[in-house]
């Protein structure tokens, strides 16, 4: 049994979300998530100094989660560095927050019809 298709339109999840699920639905790009979170703006030297992964790979997954809205890039005279942007985040935890509370009312309009 899914969510009831006649939900009002404006208790689904904004359209752009897929970007974000997708953008940290790959190992690397989450790991660089969480990394950004702890700290301020850094820089791909920094991101790539413990790890294994090419600079020319984490500048991609970068470029991906800022296309999803999920970092973003700060000129800091020659240098770039990234960030964490926090509103995409909050905005999907809502997102699924609201999924969550949908299937919480179907499961518990099947329990009602079972039980009654």
């Amino acid at each position: 049994m899914s969510p009831r298709a006649d939900a009002a339109p404006s208790a689904a999840p904004r359209l752009g979300m897929a970007s974000v699920f997708a953008a940290l639905g790959d190992e690397t790009r989450l790991r660089l998530v969480a990394v950004l979170c702890v700290g301020g703006a850094v820089s791909i030297a920094q991101l790539t100094a413990t790890t294994d992964v090419t600079r020319q790979a984490v500048t991609r997954h970068l470029q991906v989660l800022a296309d999803a809205g999920l970092v973003r890039d700060v000129k800091v005279g020659r240098e770039r560095l990234w960030q964490f942007e926090p509103s995409q985040l909050d905005e999907a935890r809502r997102a699924l927050a609201l999924i969550a509370q949908q299937w919480d009312d179907a499961l518990g309009r099947l329990k009602r019809t079972l039980e009654g």
